[in-house]
């Protein structure tokens, strides 16, 4: 009668020492991240960029959060399951082959050096280059004007390249980290003109702190094709494509461009097709 006891008793132990154990592996699971709710999606956009992405005390706003996260949305992802990164022009395609993100949108133009780099879903919005000067200079009306002209463009950029390579062979490249840096010069007069793409110098001159302060060119340069970054032969290029589609269809893609533009008096070119990348 005793053993049995005995006996009852260790089993009753061992069944409570290994449901112990599978619990705590429960918990270890939870923890870890791998339950559906905790899954997260890394995406790397501007910090710096008005109207495209930019990020505030609260939050992060632009054309590019919006399409972002309807994105994210369409793969499965809540606004609160994105690590937003911040994605300067120099890094983009590192960030994409090293796996820090899944996927950018970044006022990333698509191009054939790019491309062997990296894939693009794609296009999403068509922009053209422009230039920002101050407002009471008026000494540049074509691109042969910025020949001897400082002309600033941010490092991993193509825009400013662009200008000197194929309309002002003779003008006075000034690189700089962010576009905050080049406004910063070109309201000290350090530079002469601030080119970029016109969406992003749309933004920066909407700024009330700069209303009045600046004024765009009004030159239409180059054709630049948004795409989506991802890294290269990853299956997010065609899920993408489809949600890029999708928020055409639905309208959310316009209800975006006059979010972000419209306060600027900007005018974005019909949403492009994808796979349509206008030279």
């Amino acid at each position: 009668m005793k053993l049995r006891k005995v006996t009852a008793a260790s089993a009753a132990a061992l069944v409570l020492a290994l449901t112990a154990t599978a619990c705590g592996g429960d918990d270890n699971k939870d923890d870890s991240g791998s339950s559906g709710g905790d899954k997260k999606i890394a995406v790397g956009i501007k910090f710096d960029q008005p109207g495209i992405g930019q990020k505030t005390p609260q939050g992060y706003s632009g054309f590019d959060v919006d399409v972002a996260t309807y994105v994210a949305k369409k793969l499965g992802y809540n606004a609160d399951q994105i690590e937003w990164k911040e994605s300067k022009s120099a890094d983009r395609e590192t960030m994409l082959q090293r796996g820090d993100v899944d996927f950018i949108a970044a006022s990333y133009s698509i191009n054939p050096e790019r491309e062997k780099k990296v894939d693009f879903a794609g296009p999403y919005l068509l922009a053209h280059q422009d230039v920002l000067v101050r407002a009471d200079d008026d000494t540049i009306k074509s691109p042969a004007d910025l020949n001897k002209k400082k002309l600033c463009s941010v490092t991993g950029s193509t825009s400013a390249q662009n200008i000197k390579d194929k309309l002002a062979p003779d003008a006075d490249l000034q690189k700089y980290p962010t576009y905050s840096a080049c406004l910063s010069g070109l309201q000290n007069k350090a530079i002469d003109a601030l080119t970029t793409d016109d969406s992003i110098l749309a933004g920066y001159a909407a700024q009330d702190q700069f209303k009045g302060k600046f004024k765009l060119g009004g030159l239409k340069m180059t054709n630049e094709n948004y795409g989506i970054g991802v890294k290269e032969g990853s299956d997010l290029k065609a899920k993408i494509n489809k949600a890029l589609e999708e928020m055409v269809a639905d309208g959310s893609w316009q209800k975006a461009v006059e979010k972000n533009f419209g306060p600027a008096n900007y005018k974005a070119e019909a949403a492009p097709k994808i796979g349509d990348v206008k030279s």
